[in-house]
């Protein structure tokens, strides 16, 4: 009988988060699990799920970018009852799944809004006669927090979790340079490369983007600013003879879409399901630096420039890229520094610099990984 997991996630913003979980869950069936992914966001269209299960609970949202508040899908706040459904909802799939493993996506690392709902989870799942793995599904990068939020983070890893997997490289990003408690933590934690939403070996043979530079905001929900920077940058940057291509990703605000104006050298269109062969094939990728984008950047671009997504509370981006920036392996604008000059002398700096295909190859294993892993820990 196939192992079964019950694996929850919650996007806000944008999609990144469900989509690696998506890729995630894949990846545990293709292994031999039970999967029920769990999504709490917005439905998405078209996701791939592939012999995944998958639970919709009343959705949520972001209220704004901020992402400290709570919202329904209709802009209306988040009420108890509303929680309170949701909760009850939660627990019902737990008693009905009765699964061998319960997989949180980043909570308690993030996520910590949603505690009303989580804690019971956990809480529930750790009570139960045969008690399933708990385990923690957690990015490369955490958004950094004060001393009290990372003492509350091990106190419930402590009390609930029994282990924590993390999506990354060591060799790139360190899980310790965002969660100071990392020596606290480290008995329960395991590396499992990162975890590629879709074959990056696919399309070596297309020549779309050949010698262009591909410029891409994800899903676009806060790409806007970057997308108006890249279209003034060109004329100013040392690419000026390039075509420049433009990715408009779906969520991005529809204004924003429409003050962009495609001309000589500047072709705007959405978001293309053959975005790795066209970093491979390009001159110079431009992006943002979410988990999904950068690590199609690392994996088939030959140079790049990173402009994170960052708030006084965001940091995960901004962490992200820093560090491949203090590697040498990409160029970057700060957040709160995006110009078009700044992009273009940011262009500058990574076209003079190392191509990233002089580097180690990236770790991008963390799916079948993350399988073998918990195969693993539920043997013992």
């Amino acid at each position: 009988m196939s192992r079964r997991v019950l694996f929850y996630v919650q996007h806000l913003l944008g999609i990144g988060h469900l989509r690696r979980a998506a890729a995630l869950a894949r990846a545990l069936s293709a292994a031999g699990f039970d999967v029920l992914l769990v999504s709490g966001g917005a439905p998405v269209e078209g996701l791939a799920l592939d012999g995944v299960r998958l639970h919709q609970l009343p959705p949520l949202r972001a209220a704004d970018r901020g992402l400290r508040d709570l919202a329904r899908l209709d802009g209306t706040p988040v009420d108890r009852p509303f929680e309170q459904r949701r909760n009850a909802m939660l627990l019902d799939l737990l008693r009905s799944e009765r699964p061998d493993i319960v997989l949180t996506e980043q909570f308690p690392f993030g996520r910590t809004r949603l505690r009303f709902e989580l804690l019971p989870l956990v809480e529930a799942a750790r009570a139960q006669a045969n008690r399933p793995l708990i385990a923690c599904s957690v990015r490369d990068v955490v958004r950094r927090a004060s001393a009290e939020r990372e003492a509350e983070t091990e106190r419930i890893l402590d009390r609930w979790f029994d282990a924590v997997l993390i999506h990354g490289d060591p060799n790139l990003v360190s899980f310790d340079r965002s969660f100071t408690g990392w020596r606290r933590i480290e008995a329960r934690c395991h590396y499992t490369g990162y975890v590629a939403e879709r074959d990056l070996a696919q399309g070596r043979q297309v020549m779309a983007g050949k010698d262009e530079v591909i410029v891409s905001v994800g899903g676009g929900a806060v790409g806007g600013p970057l997308l108006e920077a890249a279209s003034a940058a060109r004329t100013m940057s040392v690419l000026a003879d390039r075509t420049w291509r433009l990715l408009v990703g779906a969520n991005l605000p529809p204004a924003e879409r429409e003050s962009l104006v495609a001309g000589d050298g500047v072709v705007i269109e959405p978001a293309r399901a053959d975005f790795p062969a066209l970093l491979r094939n390009a001159a110079l990728s431009i992006s943002q630096a979410g988990y999904n984008t950068t690590l199609e950047t690392l994996c088939c671009s030959d140079r790049a420039v990173l402009v994170p997504f960052g708030t006084a509370r965001e940091t995960e981006q901004t962490d992200r890229a820093t560090a491949l920036a203090e590697r040498g392996m990409v160029a970057m604008v700060p957040p709160g520094a995006l110009t078009p000059r700044a992009l273009a002398d940011a262009v500058a700096r990574a076209m003079a610099g190392r191509s990233l295909r002089s580097f180690p190859p990236c770790n991008a294993d963390g799916g079948p990984t993350t399988a073998a892993v918990l195969h693993r820990l539920l043997a013992r």
